[in-house]
């Protein structure tokens, strides 16, 4: 209850903000980050009803347009995360598709400094699209990562994922 409290709020400021600021990909980023987080507690139906998807992609996309390069291609990042992690919905929810995810995701590494988690998510789709090899590929790089100090905790996490779904494989 808390969290829906706290990712709501979160919601509502960075509506609010995009609207005060609309060519700021800071403020859009920032909302797609918190929006995640909200769908996640909300669960995946709550937030198909709310268009959340579609609210992503679209941000996504404009974050693009104003600065490729934003947070190491954070617009191309999310545009390939909602992508993989959006449920294909005949007639409701019909663009979600891997490969769009993969190639989303490709190019977010590609810009910037490439992120362990850009490299977890990338990896979860090759995975997805039966490229086990370069799921491994990508799984032992975070893996034998160090991780950054200003992003340790989250790093940190994102070794353990990649370890979890390499021991899956």
């Amino acid at each position: 209850a808390e969290k829906k409290k706290i990712f709501n709020t979160g919601k509502t400021l960075g509506e609010k903000y995009i609207k005060k600021y609309p060519n700021m990909p800071s403020f859009r980023y920032w909302y797609l980050v918190n929006l995640g987080s909200w769908a996640q507690v909300y669960g995946i139906l709550t937030a198909a009803r709310e268009g959340v998807a579609d609210l992503m992609k679209t941000h996504s996309e404009k974050i693009i347009e104003l600065d490729s390069e934003y947070a190491d291609g954070g617009g191309y990042f999310m545009l390939g995360a909602v992508h993989y992690k959006s449920p294909y919905i005949p007639y409701f929810l019909s663009w979600p598709n891997n490969d769009e995810a993969i190639k989303y995701l490709q190019l977010a590494l590609e810009t910037g400094k490439a992120t362990l988690n850009q490299k977890v998510y990338l990896a979860k789709a090759l995975k997805k699209d039966n490229q086990i090899d370069k799921t491994k590929k990508l799984l032992l790089e975070v893996i034998n990562s160090k991780p950054d100090s200003s992003n340790l905790i989250e790093e940190m996490d994102d070794i353990e994922e990649a370890r979890q779904l390499l021991e899956d494989l």
